[in-house]
């Protein structure tokens, strides 16, 4: 990223947290400019989603959800504090164009816990007027993951979805306050049937310490700094990076490990 465009980021966030104090309850995410093979992750805000049974009693069951929903803002947070996330309308048309979508439906992103995908003509994905459909019209009750999530669904247990996409073009408002997800392409991303997490309206959203560490390398020693005390007092409340965090910086970067 241009590190320009890097050092206005920043200094918006630093206003923005100078004025909002940070909550530890929320995940700590960022959006940037789309690069290839990157995962991003966002979640429908509380849509409709129906698992419902065929004629025949042992029969398949068929589910429809939204795996995020347009036009509608939702809160995310980053290193400096909260800004709104929006995904356009049309967002996913080229993407869900291809011929060669591949797209499984999946249980909590886990990637071998599919219940459905596009390719083998179980899944179909298309966009309407509220967001991102989702159709899976055979569900296989003999399925192991089938059986585990149709009583959570039947229950009202876990009632959110997500998808997992690459941005491919996005927008930043002029002050930052908001980041507008011009497309997205789900090729090779999936729908998943989530749990929420502590923010409501995105799942799977925290930031992962390997791709904190990415970000605070392209820092400066201040700015870098700066960035990890901020860092530490969102992942650990107690004010120091778990292990985890720690073990995921190379010996070689001996200017973050002094850090940490």
């Amino acid at each position: 990223m241009d590190p320009e465009l890097v050092e206005q980021i920043a200094a918006a966030g630093r206003e923005r947290a100078a004025a909002v104090a940070a909550r530890a309850d929320r995940p700590s995410q960022r959006r940037c400019a789309p690069e290839q093979g990157s995962g991003a992750w966002a979640a429908a805000p509380h849509a409709r989603m129906q698992l419902r049974s065929t004629d025949d009693a042992s029969g398949p069951l068929h589910f429809e959800g939204y795996a995020t929903v347009y036009e509608r803002g939702y809160e995310m947070w980053d290193f400096w504090g909260p800004y709104t996330e929006i995904v356009s309308a049309g967002a996913g048309a080229n993407s869900l164009a291809r011929a060669d979508l591949d797209v499984p439906l999946v249980l909590q992103h886990a990637a071998l816990r599919r219940i459905a995908r596009t390719t083998n003509g179980t899944l179909t994905l298309r966009e309407d007027e509220t967001g991102l459909l989702v159709d899976a019209p055979a569900l296989d009750r003999e399925d192991p993951d089938v059986a585990y999530i149709a009583p959570k669904l039947r229950a009202g247990l876990v009632d959110e979805m997500s998808f997992m996409f690459r941005i491919v073009r996005g927008q930043w408002s002029p002050d930052y306050t908001e980041y507008r997800i011009e497309e997205f392409d789900i090729h090779r991303g999936d729908v998943a049937i989530v749990a929420y997490g502590a923010n409501p309206f995105t799942t799977g959203a925290g930031l992962r310490a390997a791709e904190a560490l990415d970000i605070v390398r392209a820092l400066d020693e201040s700015t870098a700094r700066e960035a990890f005390t901020l860092l530490r007092s969102r992942l650990e409340p107690a004010g120091s990076l778990p292990r985890r965090g720690v073990e995921l910086v190379n010996a070689d970067d001996t200017r973050l490990v002094e850090l940490v």
